[in-house]
Formats: C-alpha cells, sequence, structure tokens
C-alpha cells in the first residue's frame, strides 16, 4: 500500500488539489484513549492545537494534561452514557491553558476490548462560527430586505422570508429552483444574464433597479459572487429591496419640482409682457411640450380687441364671441393650423365645453376620449381633427381676474402621455390664474397707453397750415406697446409777413404726465410765437416758465430740448435757435447742373442747454437758403439705437438722406416719400420694439413769385406820407388789387405819420403779396405804439385804432433796428 501511495504521489493516479472547508477553519482535533485512560492517538491537528507533539503524549494518562477534577465528570458519563460532550481546560505546551470543546464516545474494537474516541475544538474558533452563523440568520430573519444565495448553477440555495414576500410564495419552496421557474420570462432573462456575469467576473452589481415581478413596483437588486477563503466560488448572493414607495416618492418630488419650475418658468415668460396677444402666446408656448401636448387661449373678443369687459357679478352673455390669442402644438402641419388658428372666433353658448367653464368658473377635465365627445358639441367640425390628433384627455380651466372671466386655457395629451390627473388640474388654475393676472394687466395697460396716446394726438397739430413758399410733410411714430407715451412734438406756426415757424421738441420721461407737459409747452410755444419774438428770446422766456410747466411733475422739474426755426420766404433766410435738441439737417443740392444730386449735412448750431437747466444763453444763427432746400427736424428717437453712439446714428441719417432723393422721380425729393424711407429704416433697425417716439418734420424751403414783394424807405421828412401813399396805391394797381387801395392807404398813412412824428429816423414800407395782403411800416424807434381811448375833442390819436379796426390782424414785432407795425387785409 505504501507503494501504491508513493506511485501515486510521484505521478501515478492524480492527486485532487485540496480545498479549504469549515473543518480547517475550526481545527478539529482527535484522541483516543485506552480503558484507563491512557493516550492512544495524538492526531496532527491536536498538536496544533495543544503544542505537544504525539511521541510526547503517547501512553501517558489524559489527566497529565486536564485541570484538576475534570477527567470525574466525564469518566462518569462515559461509564454511563457511553459518550460525553462539554467544555475541558487543557494545559498548553507553551504553559497556558487553552480552552477547548469536546465530544467524546466509547467504542469497542474486533475483540470487544473498549476505547474512546475524543474530538477537540478550540472554543475560540468555533464560538466565531458561532456568531458569524447567528448573525447570518437574524439577519435572514429580521432584515426588510429580501435576501437570497445561489449555486455555482445559479439556482436557489436559501432565501429569507422578505423576498419570498416580494416575488411570492414560501421561502422554503425557492432551493433548488433558477430564477426561470419563479420570475416572469423577461425579468428572469435579465437577471439571470447579470448572475452569469457577477460569476464570471466577480463584479458586484450594485443597486440595479428592475420592476417587480407585477409589472408595476420597482426593485432595487445587487448580486456579488460569494467564495470561501481560498477563493473557490460558491455561488452568488442577492439582495432585493422593494423601491416601489422610495419610487413614487421620488416622482412625486420630481413632479412638484417641475411644477414649481413651470409655475416660475410661465411667471418669468409674462412678467414683462403687456400686450393680451403675447401673453396669450407666451402662456401656451410655455406649457408645450412640459406639460401638455397641445394648448390654446381663448379671450374674450372685447378682450383680445381692447375693449371693456362686464363687470365681476355679470353674467356671461350668450353668443359671445371668443378669439383664438395664442397655441402652440407638440407637432406642426395644416392639420394642426385648422384646430388652432389664431384670430379665429369661437361663440359662447350655453351647454358647450366653453359655454361651461365661462359660466360656472371651474375647470373641466376629461381623461378619455369619450369623455371628450360627451362634453364637446357633437356637430363641432374640430372633434375629427382631435380625434385624428390622437388627443385622449382635454383640460379647460378659466382665465379670472379680479372676478372677472376673461377667456379659458385648453390644454390636451395625445397618445403616448398620461391623462391629466387632480394634481394637474391645481396646477393649471394656478397657470391660469397667473395668466390672468397678466392678461388684465396688459388690458389695462393697453388701455391707459391708448388713453395717453390719444392725449397726444390731440395736443398734436392735427394739419398743419399751408404757407407760401414752403412745403411740409411730418410723422409721429409712438414707441412700441412695452413703452410708455413720450413726450416728442413738432408744430408748424404761420407768422406775420408770410413768415412760417417750425419747432420740434422732446420732454424727457415718458407716460400721461409728460405727454401733458408737452401740450402745455407747444401751447407756450404757439403764445409767444405770436408776439413775434427772435429765436433764441422765444426760447429764453419758455425756459423762465419751466418751473411753472413742471408743477405736479413726479420730480417737480422740467428737462425738455427744443428747436425753434423761423423761415422768411421773402429773403430766403432763415432763422434758428436750439435748447441742447439734437441738430437739423439741410438737404440741398451738390451743383448747378439740373442732373445733380443732393447732400445733407448738419446744421451746426450753438446747441445751448435743455429747457429747464439753465446757466446757458440761447443764441440766435441766421443762414440763407437755397430755393428747394429741404430743412429736417426730428428728435432723438429717429437717431438713436441701444448699443450705438447717437455720431453714427446721426451720420446713418445724412447717408440716407443723401442717397433717397436719387430713388426719386422728379427734379426734387418727395417729402412723404422721404419720411417713409425714414421711418421704414428705423423700423427695420429696431423691429417692433421702438424704445423711444419719434417726431419728424420736414420742409421744402422756396422763396415768394417773382413780384410778389415791393419794399421802399422814406427819410422821416413831412413829404414821406405823400410818397408813400403814391407808391403803395401803384403797387396794388399793379397787382390788380385796386379794391384793397382805399383802406391800404389809408392805414399806411396813418401808420407813416406816427414814424414821421416820433421816429426821427429812415422808415421802411414792405408789402407782401401771398395768401393775404401784408403791409409792414418799420423806424428806429424801440417803443410799440400802443391803443388809447380818444374823445371826440382830440385831433389825434386814431391811428392805431384805425389799423385794429380796418385789418384782418396787425401787431408789432422787434429787430435789431427797431420796430416793425404790421398789418394785413384779405385779399378780395
Amino acid at each position: 500500500m505504501n507503494e501504491d501511495l508513493g506511485d501515486g504521489a510521484d505521478g501515478g493516479v492524480p492527486v485532487e488539489p485540496r480545498t479549504a472547508s469549515l473543518l480547517d477553519i475550526l481545527r478539529v482535533g482527535t484522541v483516543m484513549l485506552d480503558d484507563d485512560g491512557r493516550i492512544l492517538l495524538w492526531s496532527p491537528t491536536t498538536e496544533e492545537i495543544l503544542g505537544w507533539e504525539a511521541g510526547q503524549t503517547m501512553g501517558r494518562p489524559i489527566t497529565e494534561f486536564l485541570a484538576p477534577g475534570e477527567d470525574v465528570a466525564i469518566r462518569h458519563e462515559l461509564r454511563h452514557a457511553l459518550r460525553w460532550r462539554g467544555i475541558l481546560h487543557v494545559h498548553h505546551r507553551q504553559g497556558h491553558v487553552v480552552e477547548v470543546e469536546g465530544r467524546a464516545s466509547v467504542l469497542t474494537d474486533t475483540e470487544s476490548h473498549p476505547f474512546v474516541l475524543a474530538d477537540i475544538v478550540e472554543t475560540s474558533r468555533i464560538r466565531a462560527v458561532e456568531h458569524d452563523l447567528a448573525a447570518l440568520d437574524a439577519l435572514f430573519v429580521s432584515s426588510p430586505l429580501g435576501i437570497a444565495f445561489f449555486d455555482t448553477d445559479k439556482r436557489y440555495v436559501r432565501v429569507n422570508e422578505a423576498l419570498a414576500r416580494l416575488h411570492g410564495g414560501p421561502a422554503d419552496s425557492y432551493p433548488g429552483k433558477s430564477v426561470h421557474e419563479v420570475l416572469p420570462p423577461a425579468m428572469a432573462a435579465e437577471v439571470a444574464a447579470v448572475q452569469a456575469s457577477v460569476l464570471k467576473t466577480g463584479r458586484p452589481v450594485v443597486d440595479r433597479l428592475v420592476r417587480a415581478p407585477d409589472g408595476v413596483g420597482a426593485r432595487s437588486v445587487s448580486y456579488s459572487r460569494l467564495a470561501d477563503h481560498d477563493g473557490t466560488v460558491l455561488g452568488v448572493s442577492c439582495t432585493v429591496m422593494d423601491m416601489t414607495e422610495r419610487r413614487d416618492a421620488l416622482r412625486k418630488a420630481e413632479s412638484a419640482r417641475e411644477r414649481l419650475a413651470l409655475l416660475d418658468d410661465v411667471g418669468v415668460a409674462l412678467a414683462d409682457l403687456l400686450d393680451v396677444h403675447a401673453v396669450s402666446q407666451a402662456l401656451a408656448a410655455a406649457l408645450v411640450p412640459r406639460f401638455a401636448d397641445y394648448a390654446g387661449v381663448m379671450l374674450a373678443a372685447p378682450l383680445a380687441e381692447g375693449g371693456e369687459l362686464p363687470g365681476a357679478d355679470a353674467e356671461p352673455v350668450p353668443g359671445t364671441p371668443l378669439m383664438q390669442a395664442g397655441y402652440a402644438a407638440r407637432d406642426a402641419g395644416p392639420v394642426v393650423d385648422e384646430l388652432f388658428h389664431v384670430t379665429q372666433e369661437a361663440a359662447y353658448l350655453p351647454g358647450t365645453l366653453f359655454g361651461r367653464v365661462l359660466h360656472t368658473g371651474a375647470p373641466l377635465l376629461t381623461t378619455t376620449w369619450e369623455e371628450i365627445t360627451e362634453a364637446a358639441d357633437p356637430d363641432d367640425p374640430k372633434l375629427d381633427i382631435a380625434r385624428e390628433l390622437g388627443i385622449h384627455s382635454l383640460l379647460a380651466v378659466p382665465l379670472r381676474a379680479r372676478g372677472i372671466v376673461l377667456g379659458v386655457l385648453i390644454i390636451s395629451r395625445a397618445k403616448g402621455r398620461d391623462a391629466f390627473g387632480a394634481e394637474d388640474v391645481g396646477l393649471a388654475m394656478e397657470l391660469s390664474d397667473r395668466a390672468g393676472i397678466s392678461l388684465d394687466n396688459a388690458r389695462l395697460y393697453a388701455r391707459e397707453r391708448e388713453g395717453a396716446l390719444m392725449l397726444q394726438r390731440s395736443l398734436l397739430p392735427q394739419r398743419v397750415p399751408e404757407a407760401p413758399g414752403i412745403e411740409v410733410a411730418y410723422r409721429y411714430l409712438p414707441a412700441s406697446s412695452g413703452i410708455e407715451v413720450g413726450g416728442d412734438w413738432f408744430d408748424v406756426i404761420p407768422l406775420a409777413g408770410g413768415r412760417v415757424a417750425l419747432v420740434v421738441g422732446d420732454v424727457t420721461g415718458h407716460g400721461l404726465r409728460s405727454a401733458v407737459t408737452m401740450g402745455q409747452m407747444r401751447t407756450a410755444v404757439r403764445t409767444l410765437a405770436a408776439l413775434d419774438l427772435p429765436p433764441d428770446e422765444l426760447l429764453r422766456r419758455i425756459n423762465d416758465l419751466a418751473d411753472g410747466l413742471a408743477e405736479g411733475g413726479p420730480d417737480g422739474t422740467l428737462v425738455a430740448t427744443c428747436l425753434y426755426a423761423v423761415y422768411d420766404p421773402s429773403t430766403r433766410r432763415c432763422a434758428l435757435s436750439t435748447a441742447g435738441h439734437v441738430p437739423p439737417l439741410l438737404l440741398t443740392r451738390s451743383g448747378d447742373a439740373p442732373d445733380a444730386g443732393w447732400r445733407a449735412r448738419a446744421l451746426d448750431l450753438p446747441t445751448g442747454a435743455p429747457l429747464g437747466v439753465g446757466g446757458v444763453p440761447f443764441e440766435t444763427t441766421e443762414i440763407d437758403v437755397e430755393d428747394g432746400s429741404v430743412l429736417v427736424l426730428y428728435t432723438d428717437g429717429l437717431v438713436e439705437s441701444r448699443g450705438e453712439d447717437i455720431t453714427e446714428g446721426l451720420e446713418r441719417l445724412r447717408t440716407l438722406l443723401t442717397r433717397a432723393p436719387a430713388r426719386h422721380d422728379g427734379p426734387a425729393p418727395r417729402l412723404e416719400g422721404l419720411c417713409d424711407e425714414l421711418l421704414a429704416d428705423l423700423t427695420s433697425r429696431n423691429g417692433a420694439e421702438a424704445a423711444d417716439d419719434v417726431a419728424l418734420l420736414m420742409a421744402r424751403l422756396g422763396g415768394l413769385p417773382e413780384g410778389s414783394a415791393a419794399s421802399w424807405t422814406f427819410a422821416a421828412e413831412r413829404y414821406a406820407v405823400r410818397h408813400a401813399r403814391r407808391v403803395v396805391r401803384a403797387a396794388l394797381h399793379e397787382w390788380g388789387l385796386s379794391a384793397l387801395e382805399d383802406t391800404a392807404v389809408l392805414l399806411v398813412s396813418e401808420l407813416v405819420t406816427n414814424s414821421q412824428r416820433y421816429a426821427h429816423g429812415p422808415i421802411g414800407v414792405r408789402m407782401v403779396r401771398g395768401s393775404s395782403l401784408l403791409v409792414e411800416v418799420s423806424d428806429p424807434l424801440p417803443d410799440p405804439p400802443r391803443e388809447r381811448s380818444v374823445t371826440t375833442d382830440d385831433e389825434g390819436g386814431r391811428g392805431i385804432q384805425l389799423v385794429a379796426r380796418e385789418a384782418r390782424r396787425w401787431g408789432t414785432r422787434h429787430g435789431p433796428m427797431g420796430k416793425t407795425v404790421w398789418f394785413e387785409l384779405a385779399l378780395p
């Protein structure tokens, strides 16, 4: 036998590699005793436990190694029960005591001789194993997690009750089965693939989410490979956690977060919108596709068209039209366009879907197609379109503000999406309430803005007077709906002698206060213009009135810019003065040839300070104007753009004016066309959102027809009156105005007489034939004549009374050389 063993060890018969087992961990030693208690066998493991070699113990009594008295109990048990188990304290060779747990039995050999066979294990090791097993048992019993062990064939070895409850069936029915016999096929295939991967690679799978066997719940599964101390693979362990409640809680939390985010995003989208159509479109766009597949906003037609709404207690009137003000759709196409056509109307009828929502003010929820068909009008052609789009759930909520129903928000979901629920209704109501406030704010703003614009337009010239030698074109463009009305204005004021004043100004700020202040300033300018003041003097007086014009304003101050120009067609001279306003441009021919082009230049004027600032004197600049030149007055809204220096805007305007006349037929540009081109350029640059209002005034400056004016100068002698009467009569006869000779000669005689008597200097007489007959008498005396009461006994003092009675209008004006008294007579 020894030979056979040797041959095998040398390579004859293969020897199975030794694998570790629980016995290696426990170290079970074996001892054999004869009937007298002497040692017959001392195994190698016993040597490891106690340190005594077999040769040192053979034949010696076991009592030499035991603690005193412990052998008594052992002998008693063996004599009566033939077996024993208990705890022993054995002396180690190194002197310390080793506590072991032993098992002993009395056996007999073939000759009936008795002997004792005992096995011993260190209590420290067996207690550790017992603790591990107890912990494992406790874990299996008390853990809320499902736990399972699988062997290398991926069959259940052991499962706890928690896993059995999760998967169904008693725990003792699982051992020996594979997952294919316990779980649904799809889930079983997924789990088996994970088990195979873990067994092969040893890489654990942690917290993998899978569906529950019922297809509704959720499970978190973790797998790891089981191996002994030597690395031998024993199988796979699995833990299963029921994640259904946690998943549902997470879904609810995520849903709540998404709802809050949607509410916040809708609030941001609607925050700065002040147009009902823009609010409606922004609301619909914010809901698709985050909350619905299709969304439409139907508003009461009066609201959509800027009209008034009924009171909070008023019942909706049957037949009240509802207008589609905005929509958004998941998919685009002709079918969607037919369902959501902006500006289409639908009449409110009791009993219909819209009617019930409008009448009750309560939301309407449908979760199936059948409920939709029951709620809608069966004859409504949109039902077929909704069916074609796959809509299966619809939610209609009222849009309200201050107790007034403004319209209806209709949102729907199509196939592939869950129907609306109770939480969705609450969210939709919150959204509609916020949108209702925005819609009402937009309605109120539109009404107030329209009122301010109406006031502003009423304060601007409704038409401009015709003046000889001048052609005028003008435009006023209010700012976009997102900005309040401004204080830009213009005016054309006829003056004595056929002259005309051209004015443009800009009151700083926006809103009703600016519009009112603009109207006050325009009235003040027209009033002072009637005094025939020089431009700089007029601006100085307006500046003195600034504090009075600003009373009641938000900060009690007035800051405004203004440009005042006076043009005399008889002399073709223009006098201008500016108070901090943007410079005017003059468009003139670039040469004398008929086909010469045009050039625009900014007039170099002393800028002055804006009205209300003070501290800077105003100056008047006079220029000679070529016949047919175009004077362009405007406000800064025409040349200012966000992110651009105003000088760039001025240069762009100058370039446009230079090039634009070439696109007009005829020898001179059409002023109306020029105005349109400048505003079109402004719109193309800024889009529909003009940041400021614009006032634009263009005047083509020309002269009077040949022979329309005559002037004379006389010395302050007695013959001056006689000569003046003669030349005036001759001129009127030449002009074919003999019917005015007597009146004109009489009034000129009176005025020249006054000048000759008091002025002691040269006397000027000038007549201009235009829409009326203008007569002017000038002298160096600065003091104007005054009307006074005379009696029948007075010989003089009736001259000014005659002028005031016979003339259509009359007045005086000051000049650098004295004064001028003028009067007008209507042409026959």
